[in-house]
């Protein structure tokens, strides 16, 4: 592979055990206990003016929710933009007053002292159009109907997302960023910040994710959709009306979506063979301990997840397919970047395996970008992006201090 991808423009690739970095005099960190950001807000933002979308409808007004952490700096140099993925949000770090608990889902890599330093930068999360976590979707009111939107809230894409995140930016008065960054679906939306607004970003950087869903990918959401469309409490997706959840969807998706986060060795080393009771039931209860678990997952998900999110998300992760307009090249997709960009895959991620950050560095060099990349060997999946492996944080961290360097 190293032949395949070498050049001038490469920084550096590495994959599994070592992490070496060129430009960072620190290639030996270790993870160490860091302080979190403590109590954090969230905060909104309303825009009355229409927000035209990709497929050809708009959204008349709407609301965008989201938390910031660290200083914007006086030059206006430092902001990140931390775009999350399907069942995330904006809370990306620290905790609520009222829920101490409920840490940020990222917040092993954002605060201060962490791989994403708050006390180096301003950083940015939003929660995306549709969500169920604030900004307006599904469940908020139709202001043309005085009614929850449902079923006619319209199908969003990352592009839409994105043009969304970029008029908040401005409303922040923050005209380029010094880095957009996320992981698996947040991961296409820095992809898609580095294609659409080039000029806004400076580096991008793009872990466990994609350039485009493979059909293996598109068939399990479908599946899931299924699952969600087809329970008698979904009622055409106006289930607020009748003052019911599709719960049994809405879990079994989570179920079906959890089985492709996970590597087989992971659901092998955490569950094996178990059995619950020790015995074989006979029956079509719960036998083995993964069947155990994936329940308590999915109905745990049904509890504080819209199931019409669920449909429209993760047909936003179906469109996005930047090259589609350049005929399949990729390369000429990513020809107006103007980033520089770190990327990250992990050995057992089948979801969004290694191959595929592998065409996105391969096109990003045949456009003589400064590309990192690193293929961390974790036997944790996909899930790995959200998991605190000290090579895979040492790395950001090494690739921010950089970035710091240059907003100084």
């Amino acid at each position: 592979m190293s032949g395949l991808l070498s050049g001038f423009f490469v920084s550096e690739i590495f994959l599994t055990h070592g992490v070496r970095l060129q430009h960072t005099a620190n290639c030996a960190l270790i993870l160490h206990t860091m302080s979190s950001l403590g109590i954090v807000t969230p905060q909104s933002m309303h825009f009355a003016a229409p927000l035209a979308l990709q497929s050809g409808a708009a959204i008349a007004e709407y609301t965008l929710t989201y938390e910031t952490y660290g200083s914007l700096n006086a030059a206006r140099s430092n902001a990140v933009l931390v775009c999350h993925a399907l069942n995330a949000s904006h809370h990306v770090a620290g905790v609520y007053a009222d829920q101490p608990k409920n840490a940020g889902w990222w917040d092993n890599m954002v605060g201060p002292g962490k791989a994403l330093d708050t006390n180096q930068f301003f950083v940015i999360g939003v929660n995306n159009l549709g969500s169920c976590f604030g900004s307006t979707g599904p469940m908020h009111t139709n202001p043309a109907t005085g009614k929850p939107y449902g079923a006619v809230f319209p199908v969003v894409t990352v592009e839409d997302w994105v043009n969304a995140q970029a008029l908040l930016a401005d409303a922040l008065g923050i005209s380029q960023f010094a880095a957009v960054m996320g992981g698996s679906l947040g991961g296409m939306q820095a992809l898609a910040w580095s294609i659409m607004y080039p000029a806004r970003l400076r580096h991008c950087i793009i872990i466990a994710s994609t350039p485009t869903l493979s059909a293996q990918n598109i068939a399990f959401n479908d599946v899931a959709r299924q699952a969600i469309l087809t329970d008698p409490d979904f009622h055409g997706g106006d289930y607020y009306a009748h003052g019911v959840v599709p719960k049994n969807g809405l879990s079994v998706a989570r179920m079906i979506g959890h089985i492709t986060y996970l590597s087989d060795d992971d659901m092998a080393e955490k569950f094996g063979r178990g059995l619950r009771n020790g015995a074989y039931q006979f029956s079509f209860g719960v036998d083995f301990e993964i069947e155990s678990y994936l329940r308590y997952q999915g109905l745990k998900f049904s509890e504080y997840f819209d199931a019409n999110t669920y449909l429209l998300i993760t047909k936003a992760l179906d469109y996005f397919d930047p090259a589609r307009l350049c005929g399949g090249d990729l390369t000429c997709a990513l020809a107006n970047t103007q980033a520089q960009f770190l990327l990250v895959s992990f050995s057992t991620d089948w979801r969004f395996a290694p191959a595929r950050s592998r065409e996105m560095v391969q096109a990003l060099v045949n456009n003589k970008r400064r590309v990192t990349y690193a293929e961390i060997d974790a036997p944790h999946g996909h899930d790995a992006f959200l998991l605190e492996d000290p090579r895979y944080h040492n790395l950001v961290r090494a690739y921010y201090e950089r970035v710091a360097r240059e907003c100084a």
